[in-house]
């Protein structure tokens, strides 16, 4: 089991150093990629059914009761305990929500740009290996030392765009996720201005 699990390493390791130091840059973004992806995907869980103005009256009528199940229930909790203090403080109530819901905010675009950034950047960089790879063939052609070798051009041609197929497959997959991720973001974004419409237009005195 060890021998296999380091003949795999091996084998990695010989596949990065190929494309030269660009694939382990590569390889580090994509996994800082997939970490922004992984958290961005277990906070955007809205984890309920139902549309916003239900789930408020639920959380009117349960209270403390209500069963927590996702980034909505808690918003709402959250933004109706900020109603009821708003009326009994006798302050501005949307106001108030809004600053309940400003860590929900924050949360839903948490490592958005980070992800766009890296979606971006992947194709770029392993471009820019590629080039540095045709360079030093190039390079090596020039001198005959990938002759005296006994190398072929194909081979070190085929060695720099490794770069540019690991740019792709780290960016394809950020771009089609992130897409999905970024659609949920602005349902969210949606529901939050519900949530503070709904609420600012209720009467809460009977509720406190």
């Amino acid at each position: 089991m060890i021998e296999t699990i380091q003949t795999y390493i091996e084998v990695f390791v010989h596949f990065m150093n190929a494309g030269g130091v660009v694939m382990w840059v590569l390889f580090a973004l994509n996994l800082f990629l997939w970490y922004g992806l992984g958290y961005r995907y277990l906070v955007l869980q809205r984890g309920t059914f139902g549309n916003v103005r239900r789930q408020i009256d639920k959380h009117l009528k349960r209270g403390e009761t209500q069963k927590m199940r996702g980034l909505l229930d808690y918003a709402i909790a959250d933004s109706v305990d900020a109603t009821r203090e708003a009326s009994r403080l006798g302050l501005k109530v949307k106001n108030h929500i809004y600053d309940a819901l400003s860590p929900y905010i924050t949360a839903i675009s948490t490592y958005s740009t980070l992800v766009k950034t890296i979606v971006i950047l992947a194709p770029l960089i392993g471009l820019l290996g590629t080039v540095m790879g045709m360079i030093e063939t190039f390079d090596a052609l020039t001198s005959g030392s990938m002759f005296a070798q006994g190398a072929s051009i194909s081979g070190g041609i085929s060695k720099a765009l490794f770069t540019t197929e690991l740019g792709l497959v780290v960016a394809v997959p950020g771009l089609i996720l992130g897409k999905i991720l970024d659609k949920k973001e602005l349902r969210f974004a949606l529901e939050f201005e519900q949530i503070a419409d709904t609420l600012s237009t209720k009467d809460m005195k009977h509720e406190i």
